[in-house]
């Protein structure tokens, strides 16, 4: 789809008016799909404002970046005026420090964190790095503490740590959430593998079923908050729900950080997204309904209107 000349030269303003540009689904408090919340948490770590557009509510924003950018997916990252790349490139410029070089932000040194490597870790991995010769054995936590082993080539910016003559390769951000890690190799009933502890992690997001998340609700022990459309409100909602759209993120940002916190929206998708970005806020009892407002209207409410 060829794109206007008005557009083109919106677009033009808006990426060169401004330092760094996030064309995101979502906003950056509220990330509506993993890829947009990964880059989100990765600008999040160093800069303190940065300006997003949500293309989910502009739909020629959507549909005219895409040959805009000559870039299919989005996320898209602008920085300076000029095109970065999406979420896997972001990510990758992030862990080599390439991401920082063109945002011109000093690259600060980074010590080798302390890992420890179990003995029965230790001897799977020299069992596995017996098949993969020249490769380096490489541990990634992403921004929300996932983790990963894998083999790859070592480069220049990566960090190394060692333990039990193991040798874990870093990029610079997995090595700054990973100091304290434990990565043991356990075997029991269901199988064996690797098990990775790491006392860095943020609280998850628990997932909780309609009939749980109404006794929870009604021991007023917990706040319910619907992320979805203000439309969607109308067509149907659960009693006592707060629609964020309406009460404003301040006033979920104003509560306690121990406040047990359900998110909710019409299939559990939305809402775990939401649930995701209030946790890396620092909240520690949050919830996302699973199923959403159509399983409470299946299975706990048949009065909640479906659609």
């Amino acid at each position: 789809m060829a794109i206007s000349p008005e557009f083109r030269t919106r677009m033009d303003d808006l990426v060169q008016n401004n330092q760094v540009v996030l064309f995101m689904k979502g906003n950056r408090r509220m990330p509506q799909c993993g890829f947009s919340a990964r880059v989100v948490g990765i600008l999040d770590s160093f800069l303190d404002d940065y300006q997003t557009v949500d293309v989910l509510s502009d739909h020629e924003v959507r549909t005219g970046m895409k040959d805009y950018s000559d870039w299919p997916t989005f996320p898209q990252l602008y920085v300076k005026g000029e095109f970065v790349g999406g979420c896997d490139i972001v990510t990758e410029m992030h862990g080599s420090g390439e991401l920082h070089g063109a945002l011109g932000i000093e690259l600060k040194e980074v010590a080798p964190p302390n890992v420890t490597v179990t003995p029965p870790a230790a001897a799977a991995f020299k069992d596995a790095l017996a098949d993969a010769p020249g490769m380096s054995l490489r541990f990634t936590v992403t921004p929300r503490f996932q983790h990963g082993l894998d083999f790859g080539a070592k480069s220049s910016v990566d960090i190394v740590s060692e333990s039990n003559g193991i040798e874990l390769v870093m990029d610079r951000s997995s090595a700054e959430r990973a100091e304290g890690v434990v990565i043991d190799f356990i075997t029991g009933p269901t199988g064996s593998g690797f098990k990775i502890e790491n006392p860095n992690a943020p609280a998850t997001v628990k997932q909780i079923g309609p009939t749980d998340a109404k006794a929870l609700l009604d021991g007023g022990a917990a706040v319910l908050v619907d992320v979805r459309t203000q439309r969607e409100w109308d067509t149907a909602r659960i009693e006592g729900a707060k629609l964020l759209a309406s009460e404003g993120e301040a006033w979920l940002d104003g509560l306690a950080k121990d406040t047990a916190i359900v998110f909710q929206c019409h299939h559990g998708g939305r809402s775990q997204a939401a649930a995701e970005a209030w946790v890396q806020k620092g909240f520690t009892n949050v919830h996302n309904l699973a199923g959403g407002i159509d399983a409470w209207a299946r299975e706990v409410d048949t009065s909640v209107p479906r659609y």
